[in-house]
């Protein structure tokens, strides 16, 4: 069972995720400071440079947007020349251009945005000019493959691109066939305001922060949403229905004297999954050292000792470690390059075992990752897709 819990402040509101008790996401969104990820603007190219492939967008912010020359070529692959052609042949300094951003602005660098535009419903994913239908990759039933994506070629028009999310396994093609059409209505109004536009302007903002949850991992039959702000339960409230019509509802209104978040633990579990040095539940721990691309995590048995022999201590212990990972780099939002030192071990058998665990429990992230396995030097490397500023643990007011 999944609980979201949203505290209201007066100048943000905060988002707790808990699977089966567990913390496994959090984020903060300030009022008068939304994300741009997933909005789209039509915006003015500054600069171009041939020797950086890429080009700079005023999109109205405070740094320039990048745009680099792979997200101005064809979505499809197949539709792109075989040899790459120079940005200026593309693109001039002048230009209006509608961008859509994917990463926000990090330290001191601007915004990265493309003209790969894509809209994510419910069920599926919305690719105006994308020209091709694909399936979930974590749907692996073969059978249920073929059924998604037959029902996305049955709906798919002209040159659009459509992505059956997971979550579709199971859907009826109606239910996907309207949240299509919602979709291809949006992508309708972005385009009609910037006819009428002058760059740089907004031309669609993306949900917020709690709405995304709602629409990414939300199940009413087995969730639970708890809200200690009476004001936004009806825009929630309202989401849903309109995501998902006739389905209950069960949004609680927290209302107890005890804070919200340390109510249901998510003040302690915070405090603890954010140091340095995180405790497993056997008695090893892991050591997170992070800079802004490369994280690196050291996994030690420390006080575990409960394995019939060294080896087997090990194994336990790396095997507690890849699942305890997993949630945190989930939890912690950690991106770039990341290297794993778990401890050595000396059969093949538990190496791959170990590789299994991680490969498994990091299905549950919705962020795009890369497991690429075990290096010559006997660590794991993976690496994983951050598009917003880093997860602060800081909840005070």
């Amino acid at each position: 069972m999944k609980r979201m819990i949203v505290h209201c402040k007066s100048s943000s509101t905060e988002m707790a995720l808990q699977e089966d008790g567990k913390l496994v996401e959090y984020a903060t969104e300030r009022s008068q400071a939304r994300g741009l990820v997933g909005s789209f603007f039509k915006g003015r190219v500054v600069n171009v440079l041939p020797g950086m492939q890429a080009a700079f967008v005023d999109i109205g912010q405070k740094k320039n947007a990048f745009l680099y020359i792979d997200d101005v070529l064809h979505p499809h692959l197949e539709r792109q020349p075989k040899v790459k052609p120079l940005i200026s042949e593309l693109l001039q300094p002048g230009q209006d251009i509608i961008v859509q951003v994917v990463k926000d602005a990090i330290g001191n660098k601007g915004p990265r945005v493309t003209t790969h535009y894509s809209l994510p419903g419910r069920w599926l994913v919305y690719m105006p000019s994308a020209a091709y239908v694909a399936v979930s990759k974590k749907i692996v039933d073969e059978e249920k493959r073929q059924r998604l994506k037959g029902i996305g070629k049955q709906l798919r028009q002209d040159e659009e691109g459509l992505i059956l999310r997971t979550v579709a396994e199971l859907e009826e093609l109606e239910a996907i066939e309207l949240d299509l059409s919602l979709l291809r209505k949006q992508w309708a109004t972005i385009l009609e305001k910037s006819k009428k536009s002058i760059a740089p302007a907004l031309l669609h903002q993306d949900l917020s922060m709690v709405q995304r949850l709602m629409r990414d991992v939300y199940s009413p039959e087995t969730d639970e949403i708890i809200m200690d702000c009476a004001q936004r339960v009806k825009e929630v409230a309202s989401f849903l229905e309109m995501m998902l019509p006739g389905n209950p509802q069960p949004i609680k209104i927290y209302d107890k004297n005890i804070p919200l978040f340390e109510f249901y633990g998510v003040q302690n579990q915070l405090e603890k999954d954010f140091q340095r040095k995180v405790w497993l539940p056997g008695g090893g721990y892991l050591v997170w050292d992070q800079t802004e691309a490369l994280t690196v995590i050291d996994v030690n048995t420390g006080k575990y000792v409960g394995g019939s022999s060294l080896e087997e201590t090990v194994f336990q212990t790396n095997l507690e470690a890849a699942a305890e990972m997993a949630r945190l780099i989930r939890l912690r939002d950690t991106g770039g390059i990341i290297i794993v030192d778990f401890i050595d071990m000396d059969r093949d058998e538990h190496r791959d075992a170990v590789l299994n665990k991680l490969h498994s429990c990091m299905q549950k992230d919705r962020t795009q990752h890369h497991i690429l396995g075990w290096t010559r030097l006997g660590l794991l490397e993976m690496t994983r897709k951050r598009i917003r500023e880093e997860t602060a643990a800081s909840s005070a007011d």
